[in-house]
């Protein structure tokens, strides 16, 4: 038995630009000037000017167009977008493991890893695991991971407290300067 398949497919976005313009009248904003007029006299002064009849805002009453040089006007929109993707600045959240009855040069060491993640910008997250009988005492696990929150109070503040998962706590540190 045959059965068949219809593959939904994704309508391609059609640019509301020149002959794709439905609305029989539109409000054509051209040399500073507002003027309502039919489609077709709107694409006729377009083509006078050598340019496209773009529809700025289409859900509008009275749709609303410019006179412009579309593809300059995409080609501009694109390079804005790369640019701001470029610049813009991907947060991670980096994870720095503890046990409680960490050494004074491991805390030290693993304080010095934290600052160098946070002065990269990047979340940390302070993961204190417990190890057989050492669930009994969270108390000593959350004073260590207070204490490195303390120390880290000037460059870090504290996003979110000290919390139970299972066997290990975690405390979640984000860099003062980030807003």
């Amino acid at each position: 038995m045959w059965r068949c398949l219809t593959i939904a497919r994704q309508p391609r976005q059609v640019d509301l630009v020149n002959e794709n313009i439905r609305a029989p009248r539109v409000l054509l904003i051209h040399d500073g000037k507002q003027e309502e007029m039919s489609t077709r006299d709107a694409q006729q002064l377009a083509n006078d000017a050598d340019k496209d009849l773009v529809l700025v805002q289409a859900n509008a009453e009275v749709p609303v167009a410019k006179i412009m040089d579309w593809g300059k006007a995409k080609f501009e929109a694109q390079k804005k977008q790369k640019e701001q993707r470029k610049n813009q600045k991907i947060v991670q959240v980096k994870e720095v493991r503890m046990s409680p009855v960490i050494d004074s040069g491991d805390f030290e060491t693993r304080k010095k890893a934290a600052i160098k993640f946070l002065s990269q910008g990047n979340k940390v997250k302070l993961n204190l695991r417990f190890r057989g009988r050492m669930i009994t005492h969270q108390d000593i696990g959350r004073e260590v991971l207070d204490r490195m929150a303390e120390e880290l109070n000037d460059i870090a503040k504290v996003e979110q407290r000290a919390k139970m998962d299972g066997r290990q706590m975690f405390l979640v540190l984000a860099p003062r300067d980030a807003k």
